[in-house]
């Protein structure tokens, strides 16, 4: 199980693997097949297409983040790298097209 939000019709999670230096193998997996299904805590499984944010999209979503973990900028120093905000999003959906 992964922590994630809903914004709008996509969901929104963040590919850390513990705050460690390596990336979790299941990004890795939608990095080079976004194509997938998930099932959120209320049960429902949904088909999704996985992106990563950049740009203002990324810093609006971050910002969300920290209000619901304070700790968050600091459990991110921790990394090496930046952690990817991961937005899934039903397939067809106009926020693929960027």
């Amino acid at each position: 199980m992964i922590a994630y939000y809903e914004d709008g019709d996509n969901v929104i999670t963040m590919a850390m693997n513990g705050w460690g230096a390596a990336e979790p193998a299941w990004w890795l997996n939608l990095e080079a097949n976004p194509n997938a299904e998930i099932t959120l805590s209320r049960g429902e499984t949904i088909g999704v297409v996985a992106r990563s944010a950049t740009g203002e999209e990324r810093d609006r979503l971050w910002e969300r983040w920290r209000q619901l973990d304070r700790g968050l900028d600091g459990h991110a120093a921790r990394r090496p790298t930046q952690t990817a905000v991961v937005v899934l999003s039903p397939p067809g959906s106009a926020e693929l097209l960027g």
